[in-house]
């Protein structure tokens, strides 16, 4: 697999249940995101009966090794939400992981035409952005299976969740691997017998296997539940964890999502210093290959300070949107010397013919909160980034 998991990926799945309700088993490789639409489709009609049909299997191995199953698809949950312990595949990145716990955030999507024009924002934006109404939305907080990572380092930087170092240094910050955040809708459901069906160093911290719910009365209940390791490690780091607003808007078919995240408080130079970090999604619901070649951001700070930032490229790379590989996804991090501001921006992305044009980033707002003393419970070992 060489950069995405969902172009090279390989899934099974059942014709049908013969006179003796034995399975018969149809590959079939998935090239792009109207592939994992069209199986996204297919899971939404199951119903809990031919579940069972519907195998999944990857491709993250050498050239030249033998498939192995990996579990069973599952019916896509069109309301409510999916529990502790859901193993699932990502339908825009590829990779295997395992629901810990959900959240829920608000949605401002500036493609969605508010009802009525005199309602007010719910979020503050940038001069002259139009009046966006707030919809409430599913996110989990998920483990990656580590066998993926590798083979989606190139176009999602979703290896890690950052937070503040409890020490002196005010730029030290620690990164828990294999963390990310993944809505509703990316979620690809999927039941496995085996016991350890992930592999992370925090799966067996966090999660345990609990045979009794793995019944037949209920076969999409997880047979996964929470330790209370994990209970308390979510109830410790609460705030530095938790995603409240989400942010989306489309340009020229370039969809743009920002997700911030509010970090803490540090002291530096006799002064306050805040600290967010935001996580980026560009995808391209296009059929034109394009290419980011710049980023232009303007960071106001509740202070009255107005900063313009510009360079090439992001996190030191210029990456290419097409058809195979709709999607780039990248986290970064922003300090003021104040408890808040806001942020806008856009994108400078290169057709194949050699013309350019601009994207926007949503405006989203950079929002302190109360208690700035961030908990040092991380759990296991973690990567020290200055």
């Amino acid at each position: 697999m060489a950069a995405c998991v969902l172009r090279r990926g390989l899934l099974s799945a059942l014709n049908k249940y013969n006179k003796n309700n034995s399975l018969r088993a149809l590959s079939f490789e998935y090239s792009d995101r109207h592939d994992i639409h069209r199986l996204r489709s297919l899971c939404a009609v199951c119903s809990l009966k031919t579940q069972h049909s519907r195998f999944l299997s990857s491709r993250n191995r050498p050239e030249g090794k033998v498939l192995e199953t990996v579990g069973v698809f599952e019916s896509l949950k069109q309301h409510g939400k999916y529990e502790t312990g859901q193993l699932f595949l990502h339908s825009v990145f590829g990779y295997r992981g395992i629901v810990l716990f959900p959240w829920h955030a608000r949605l401002y999507d500036r493609d969605v035409t508010p009802p009525a024009p005199e309602s007010k924002p719910d979020s503050p934006g940038s001069p002259g952005s139009k009046e966006v109404k707030g919809k409430t939305h599913t996110y989990y907080q998920v483990l990656i299976d580590t066998r993926d990572c590798p083979h989606i380092s190139q176009r999602s930087q979703t290896e890690a969740v950052t937070f503040l170092a409890n020490h002196d240094d005010s730029r030290a910050l620690y990164a828990i691997p294999g963390l990310d955040y993944v809505s509703h809708e990316d979620i690809l459901p999927y039941n496995s017998s085996d016991q350890i069906p992930i592999q992370h160093e925090l799966f067996e911290r966090f999660l345990q296997y609990s045979p009794s719910k793995d019944s037949s009365s209920c076969p999409e209940t997880p047979p996964f539940t929470a330790r209370d390791t994990l209970r308390a490690w979510q109830e410790k780091n609460h705030p530095w964890l938790e995603l409240s607003d989400v942010h989306r808007e489309t340009t020229e078919n370039i969809r743009v999502t920002v997700i911030p995240f509010y970090m803490g408080m540090r002291e530096a130079q006799n002064s306050h210093v805040y600290w967010w970090r935001y996580c980026i999604r560009l995808e391209n619901l296009g059929e034109e290959v394009v290419q980011l070649r710049e980023r232009h951001w303007r960071i106001f700070s509740l202070s009255g300070t107005l900063e313009t930032v510009r360079g090439r490229g992001v996190v030191g790379r210029e990456p290419v949107l097409s058809k195979e590989q709709p999607a780039f996804q990248y986290s970064s991090h922003v300090s003021l010397q104040a408890p808040s501001g806001h942020m806008w921006g856009s994108y400078r992305l290169e057709r194949a013919s050699g013309t350019f044009f601009d994207i926007r980033i949503p405006p989203f707002s950079l929002e302190s909160k109360k208690d700035d003393s961030p908990n040092g419970f991380l759990p296991g070992p973690f990567a020290s980034l200055v």
